[in-house]
């Protein structure tokens, strides 16, 4: 159960609560007061959003990492499919192309273009019984449309957690609209890390078949995880965050 007293003390501790609803999709955050404020930096951010060059410099950055590391997860699989190889290479010929975009439309039409080429070479590297066609959300129609959608929104959550302990405004974005009811800097930043940890996670998942399709309901509309399925990904999830890379 949760009261006023735990929201007071976790506030106190500069904890960030998370909420997601019975099928698990997010639906808010209990945000404490900001300890960490700067009238700098949060002048420099807001000049960086207003400039243009300094905004798609920014945004740039965010899809060419993203990129990357779609190329770091491609190349697991490069020996064993020729498919793979060609899109390891079409997607790093995306990265040029950026240097030609002049605003943020055109930069996200090519972060669409990497995720959709990343998306088309799961029939080459997801082994077992699941099956992939294309990338639905809201609700997830298969399984591991579902998987990608819970670690999703368990990285963006992550993210914004370690965004509150900074002094950067969690609101003011470069690559995604600063709208408001949301923190779009947290997704600015963590689509750098879908490809190393939400993919990741999913792919040795789905790979080595630890998660199968009795941890899934479809008696909603949609599919989703069952509370035995959430606990075995938020475990992947968990233990992903706790390695080092060096």
């Amino acid at each position: 159960s949760i009261n006023s007293k735990l929201l007071t003390f976790i506030a106190k501790q500069g904890i960030i609560m998370h909420f997601f609803n019975y099928y698990g999709y997010y639906t808010g955050t209990f945000y404490p007061k900001e300890t960490l404020v700067s009238g700098s930096l949060l002048v420099n951010q807001v000049e960086h959003y207003v400039d243009k060059e300094k905004r798609i410099f920014l945004a740039k950055a965010f899809v060419s990492s993203t990129i990357i590391n779609h190329v770091r997860i491609l190349e697991h699989y490069r020996k064993h499919s020729k498919e793979v190889s060609e899109t390891m290479d079409k997607l790093e010929a995306l990265i040029p192309n950026l240097s030609g975009c002049n605003t943020i439309q055109e930069t996200m039409s090519i972060e669409g273009n990497a995720w959709n080429l990343y998306y088309n070479s799961y029939g080459e590297i997801i082994r077992g019984d699941f099956s992939f066609e294309s990338r639905t959300r809201r609700p997830p129609s298969n399984e591991i449309n579902c998987l990608i959608s819970f670690l999703n929104s368990l990285l963006y959550t992550t993210t914004l957690s370690e965004i509150y302990h900074t002094q950067l405004n969690p609101t003011i974005s470069y690559l995604h609209e600063p709208f408001e009811r949301r923190f779009s800097l947290a997704l600015d930043m963590s689509e750098m890390f879908k490809p190393l940890i939400v993919q990741r996670a999913m792919l040795k998942l789905v790979n080595k078949m630890e998660i199968k399709e009795h941890h899934f309901r479809k008696d909603v509309k949609g599919c989703m995880l069952n509370e035995e399925g959430r606990k075995i990904v938020l475990k992947e999830f968990d233990d992903r965050l706790k390695l080092t890379v060096e």
